[in-house]
């Protein structure tokens, strides 16, 4: 059997029978390593290799510091403050859901702790106010994908290890397709709301807008220290993840006093866990890429694509329903990995710019995270609200179009990505 064949074979039948994606990537790669007469030390050096990287060490950075965000205090200040300006009109609680996802995303690099962060406040309060759960449950799970398309971005913080390409250049491609699609999505919800005649809060005065405003500001000034200093060259992505730990430990505990030392432990756990997941994942996926590479896959995929097409948009259409095929089995750090080295090359052909495509990427990704049956963030709002996964899948079906009106422009006019990556 060819090598090539038996590796994705192996890999599609651990997958399957539900072996967690990481240790499927790493199991089917040592199996057809062994067979190409690779040593078990070679493989186990590529692994630790993969992870020396200055830049992956932004990733237990931004994980840590959206959980204590969420955790210590941070986010619940930030949605009250959004509350009181605009919780009183028509469509309001929408909005504020989807204004502190976009918030919370250009702190955390995540999406699902973007969706568990804002979710667990905001559904109960917009069940509360008349909405339809099954509706707020897929408004979150939605706005919830933001946290990996405006930067910080973990999986862009992956894609430009694998490209190496400049991770502030990556980041700042992110600024305006988020905002296009945080735009999109608030139009959406407003008219929603006013369709459904879906319910307000009452007006607060001006005197408690300022008071909570005030008490929010550490929060509003987190996305400002993050982005601030890695545009304007004072830090690096990976220092400016530590410099958010360490101003979110310092607000959470001495200025909120909402982070005793059971919660601290918390949080340690929870950024533990979802670390060490996204880094054995990029570890195996490593050595499933080693071997694809010695078998020339990558080349010879390039080749076929240049003799079977020279349509630039046929390959285009192509890759973004691979994407989404994929992004129904996988989750978004494996699909990069996997992907994008067999990718490369191919870009090269059509003269497709790379930061443009991690674009096109992170959004395909987005959908990844709301579709059934391994999205993510339908697993997060189904446990937060405690329902069936397929009403949240029911809840989400309207925003697939709306977030693929956002793929589509941003595919067309490549300037939306480029204009600030300068």
């Amino acid at each position: 059997m060819n090598p090539v064949l038996m590796l994705f074979l192996i890999f599609a039948i651990l997958c399957l029978i539900r072996v967690p994606i990481a240790v499927s990537l790493g199991l089917s790669s040592v199996i057809a390593l062994s067979m190409a007469d690779f040593t078990l030390y070679t493989v186990i050096q590529k692994m630790f290799n993969s992870l020396n990287s200055a830049t992956l060490m932004a990733i237990p950075g931004f994980v840590f510091a959206g959980i204590i965000m969420s955790k210590g205090g941070i986010s619940y200040y930030l949605i009250e403050a959004l509350k009181s300006w605009v919780g009183h009109i028509r469509g309001g609680l929408a909005v504020i859901t989807i204004l502190a996802c976009m918030i919370f995303a250009a702190i955390s690099g995540s999406s699902p702790a973007t969706a568990a962060a804002v979710g667990s406040i905001m559904i109960p309060g917009m069940v509360k106010a008349g909405y339809s759960k099954r509706y707020a449950m897929g408004l979150v799970a939605a706005s919830g994908t933001l946290g990996i398309l405006i930067p910080p971005s973990i999986p862009l913080i992956i894609y430009g290890t694998v490209a190496e390409e400049s991770i502030g250049k990556l980041f700042s491609a992110g600024i305006i397709p988020g905002l296009l699609l945080g735009g999109i999505l608030l139009v959406s919800a407003i008219i929603h709301a006013r369709i459904h005649n879906y319910g307000k809060l009452p007006k607060q005065s001006m005197e408690e807008r300022w008071k909570k405003t005030a008490k929010a500001l550490w929060g509003f000034l987190l996305p400002v220290l993050i982005l601030g200093g890695i545009y304007s060259g004072a830090v690096t992505p990976t220092e400016a993840a530590f410099v958010s730990c360490f101003y979110g430990l310092i607000v959470s505990v001495f200025i909120y006093k909402e982070m005793s030392f059971s919660k601290f432990r918390e949080v340690m756990k929870e950024s533990i866990n979802i670390t060490s997941m996204i880094f054995l994942v990029i570890a195996s996926a490593m050595i499933f890429g080693m071997f694809l590479t010695t078998e020339q896959v990558p080349q010879e995929f390039a080749t076929w694509i240049e003799t079977s097409t020279s349509n630039k948009w046929i390959f285009m259409i192509g890759v973004n329903i691979m994407f989404f095929i994929l992004g129904m089995f996988l989750d978004s750090v494996a699909i990069i990995l996997i992907t994008l080295p067999i990718l490369l090359p191919v870009l090269a052909i059509f003269d497709i710019n790379v930061i443009h495509f991690a674009i096109i990427m992170t959004i395909n990704m987005e959908l990844a995270m709301i579709s059934p049956p391994v999205g993510l963030n339908l697993f997060v709002v189904s446990g937060i609200t405690r329902e069936k996964v397929g009403e949240v899948v029911k809840g989400v079906l309207p925003f697939f179009a709306l977030m693929i009106l956002a793929l589509v422009i941003v595919v067309i006019f490549p300037q939306v990505a480029l204009v600030l990556a300068k």
